[in-house]
C-alpha cells in the first residue's frame, strides 16, 4: 500500500481546548492540502465546559465544502483522554488513523515520519517519540517533569517489557483494521492509556515502530506533574493486573 492509494483519520482528543482547536484544525486542513490522503477529522470533546465544541463545529460551517470532514463527537462527561482516543479511533473510516495532541506539540508536518512507513507495510504503528533524537526537542519541558517521565517509562519497561523509550508523546499511527481490537479491549481512560495500547497490540504481535519528531512542550500542558504520575502509575501496576486475571479477555 502507497500513500497515494491511503486514506488517513486523523483524531484530536480535546478537553477544554477553546483556545487551541482553532489552531489545530487551521493547521491541519493546510495539511492536508499538501497531504491529500487525510479523508477525515475527527474531535473527540471529552465532556468540555468551554467553548471547544462551539468551535468546531463553526469551523465545520465556514468549510461545509472542504473535501476533508470534520466530524465532532461529544461526551458528555469527562471521561478521560484514553477514553477521547479510543472512541475517536473507533469511529474512524481511514486505513490509517492519526492521533494529535490539540496542542500540536509535536507538529503536524512531522506526520509523513509516521505514516509512511506504517502505509509501506513496515510496521502497523508508528509512534512519535521525543528520546530517541533529543536534539529534535526545540522547547524542553522543566526539569522534574522531564525526569518523572524518564523515570516512569522506566517502570514501564520492567512491568510491561515494552521496548520503548517514550510511550506518552500524542502523536501515533495506527493502521486501523489490525488495531481496532485493541482499542475494543482498552480499559485505562486517563493518560496511561498509551501504554496499554501498546502494551496491547505487542500481546497481540503487532509491529511497533518508534521514530523521532520534533516536538515542543506547551505550557498550559494539562498533565498535572504530582496527582498524574502516580495515577499513571498505578494504571501501570492495573495493566499487570488485568493480564494476571483474565488476560484481557485473549486480547
Amino acid at each position: 500500500m502507497s500513500m497515494d492509494a491511503t486514506s488517513v483519520s486523523v483524531v484530536i482528543p480535546a478537553y477544554n481546548e477553546q483556545g487551541d482547536i482553532a489552531a489545530a484544525l487551521d493547521g491541519i486542513l493546510e495539511f492536508a492540502a499538501a497531504f491529500p490522503g487525510i479523508c477525515e477529522i475527527i474531535v473527540v470533546d471529552d465532556g468540555s465546559t468551554d467553548g471547544t465544541a462551539a468551535v468546531v463545529e463553526a469551523a465545520r460551517q465556514r468549510r461545509a465544502d472542504s473535501p476533508v470532514a470534520l466530524r465532532l463527537i461529544r461526551h458528555g462527561r469527562n471521561l478521560g483522554k484514553g477514553a477521547a482516543v479510543r472512541n475517536g479511533i473507533l469511529a474512524a473510516t481511514g486505513d490509517l488513523v492519526l492521533f494529535t495532541d490539540a496542542d500540536l506539540s509535536a507538529p503536524i508536518t512531522e506526520a509523513p515520519r509516521l505514516l509512511e512507513p506504517v502505509a509501506r507495510g513496515e510496521c502497523d504503528i508508528a509512534i512519535g517519540s521525543r528520546a530517541l533524537d533529543r536534539r529534535l526537542i526545540g522547547v524542553r519541558q522543566g526539569f522534574f517533569r522531564e525526569n518523572a517521565g524518564r523515570i516512569f517509562n522506566v517502570l514501564v519497561r520492567i512491568l510491561t517489557r515494552l521496548p520503548i523509550r517514550d510511550t506518552q508523546c500524542g502523536f501515533k499511527v495506527f493502521r486501523r483494521q489490525p488495531a481496532l481490537p485493541v482499542f475494543r479491549a482498552q480499559c485505562i481512560g486517563g493518560f496511561a492509556f498509551d501504554v496499554e495500547v501498546l502494551y496491547l497490540a505487542q500481546r497481540r504481535g503487532l509491529r511497533i515502530r518508534e521514530i523521532p519528531v520534533r516536538w515542543n512542550h506547551v505550557a498550559h500542558t494539562k498533565v498535572h506533574i504530582v496527582r498524574d504520575s502516580l495515577r499513571m502509575f498505578l494504571d501501570v501496576l492495573r495493566i499487570r493486573w488485568r493480564t494476571l486475571l483474565h488476560g484481557y479477555g485473549g486480547a
